[in-house]
This record gives structure tokens, sequence and C-alpha cells, in this order.
């Protein structure tokens, strides 16, 4: 079910796109099932597998995914276009920089970058 790929001998998951992640139990269940089928803690994530409400940060629903993953010892790179939401919201724009600045969750446009991201922490 779960590809992965091996760079600077990091083991990636790479969640499949036609995986919805609705909710925080969900993403949990999500990761956990990824770390059991591939021993890999680090998840490679396309935006499409989340709902728009995830990118409407008053919704609090990026929070409870993110937090949960952090809380499992999770790392996480969604890849993707976000212009869309950090067009119209300076708190996701902030939210987004923030982010790439720990080591924990990742927002980066390819799918080749959040491999070498996550290969990288």
């Amino acid at each position: 079910m779960f590809e992965t790929v091996t760079k600077n001998g990091r083991v990636l998951a790479l969640i499949p796109a036609d995986r919805t992640i609705p909710d925080g139990d969900a993403a949990l269940e999500l990761a956990v099932s990824a770390r059991y089928e591939t021993d890999s803690a680090r998840l490679v994530i396309s935006k499409e597998c989340f709902p728009p409400e995830f990118f409407w940060l008053s919704t609090g629903l990026a929070g409870e995914i993110l937090q949960k993953w952090t809380n499992y010892g999770f790392r996480a790179a969604i890849f993707g276009d976000f212009s869309a939401y950090t067009e119209v919201s300076k708190s996701l724009r902030d939210f987004i920089y923030e982010c790439n600045r720990g080591t924990a969750v990742f927002f980066v446009p390819t799918r080749q970058e959040a491999e070498e991201r996550l290969s990288q922490v």
C-alpha cells in the first residue's frame, strides 16, 4: 500500500495521493499504518490528501493533525502548490514559514524537495 524511497540512508514512506486525511484520527491511523508497513516515521504527502479546511487555520484541522504526528514522533513533508491559499491568508503563509524553519513538518512545492528535506533531518 505504501511506497518507500531511501535517501541519505533514511526510509521515507510515500502516502498515496488518493488517501484522504479528513481529521486527526485518520491522520494518526494513516501514519501508524505507514510506520508498520515501511518501518518509517517520515511521511511524504501530497497536499491533495487534505481537505480545503486543512488550509484554513481557523478550523484548527492543520494544528490537530500536525500536533498528533509530532506527539507520536512522525515527521512530514507536504508538497504541492499552496499559492491559492497563501495569497489570501497571511496567517497560513506565516504558519508555513514557521513550519519550514523547524524539523518536524515541511511545506514544499515538489515531491522531490519533500524527499530531500525529510532525508536531511
